[in-house]
């Protein structure tokens, strides 16, 4: 059974290993997704990272909407499964937070998130003690349970923090960053040390850079922005990965994974997956760990670190 960690200090206790649906539910079988999602909490996955996904100005694609019938379709009850959702920073404040909450709940078939990540901040005019006083109020209202953040610099993080604890709220519980054998340099940097301390989880996602890391050199589907202009020295990364992944007789799917688990600030892995199998061999990491062992998972992945002086570890 995949293990639990609690999500932060006030947050809920979370399988290890959490499913995203960034484009996944959408180019499967309806079918073929009800048993992987099946499956997926019959091994103690319980946590789904779901969002309402597209620009604002289009309409948005349908996998939150698509996950509420899988989760029906699979017959699994709303207690047994912790719902993360989406709050995007684009249209804020005018478009209020607490609409935004609500038409994502609706979608997705439920009248509470248990976690809900606040998107990539992408202007500097933020006003973030407006932003944490709206945040404490959908919790103390119950519409969440805790929030955390996506992307964000470790000084952002704190100083809405901060504005939290004003309005009788823990902040933020956890930390969502991209990170793989590849991209390493802001959830290992110092400035992230002074976040996990804390008590701020990390969630580590885009750890497969969009596929490429397991093997698929041009991805199904769209991959997040190149920070740091590496992508092409991932790809070159893929390569080595996947030989050191052979040698010890495992895949590199799931040798990334299990890279990401042995940081000891990680409360859960963020995948996506489109098929029963991929999942499988996702879940494989916990085994690998077990049997090789962290210290030797980050040394023969380390030569594979390519944005080390690229990136600057505050963070975005």
């Amino acid at each position: 059974m995949v293990p639990r960690r609690r999500i932060g200090r006030h947050g809920p206790e979370a399988s290890v290993l959490s499913l995203g649906s960034w484009h996944t539910y959408d180019r499967m079988d309806f079918k073929d997704a009800v048993g992987m999602l099946r499956h997926a909490v019959d091994i103690g996955i319980n946590l789904f990272d779901v969002g309402v996904y597209g620009l604002p100005e289009n309409p948005p694609v349908f996998t939150d909407v698509l996950f509420s019938a899988i989760v029906r379709g699979a017959g699994v009850a709303r207690e047994d499964y912790l719902l993360s959702a989406k709050l995007w920073l684009e249209g804020y404040p005018e478009q209020p937070l607490r609409a935004q909450l609500e038409r994502a709940l609706f979608r997705a078939g439920t009248d509470h998130a248990d976690l809900a990540v606040l998107g990539d901040i992408h202007r500097d005019d933020l006003d973030l003690r407006r932003l944490a006083r709206e945040m404490a109020a959908l919790e103390s209202e119950g519409l969440l349970g805790c929030w955390g953040v996506n992307n964000w610099s470790a000084t952002s993080i704190l100083t809405i923090r901060n504005h939290a604890a004003d309005f009788g709220s823990p902040g933020p519980q956890l930390a969502q960053l991209k990170y793989s054998p590849c991209r390493r340099s802001i959830p290992e940097g110092v400035p992230f040390s002074e976040v996990f301390d804390a008590g701020i989880s990390l969630q580590a996602s885009d750890v497969l850079e969009g596929g490429i890391l397991a093997g698929k050199a041009s991805p199904a589907r769209p991959v997040f922005p190149d920070a740091g202009g590496v992508r092409e020295q991932v790809v070159k990364a893929a390569e080595g990965i996947a030989e050191v992944a052979a040698a010890l007789e495992t895949t590199p799917a799931q040798l990334c994974v299990a890279f990401c688990l042995t940081h000891p600030a990680v409360a859960t892995v963020l995948f996506g997956a489109t098929s029963l199998a991929q999942l499988v061999d996702n879940a494989g990491a916990l085994d690998l760990v077990r049997r090789v062992g962290a210290a030797r998972i980050r040394e023969v992945v380390a030569p594979y670190w390519v944005d080390g002086d690229l990136v600057d570890p505050e963070g975005p």
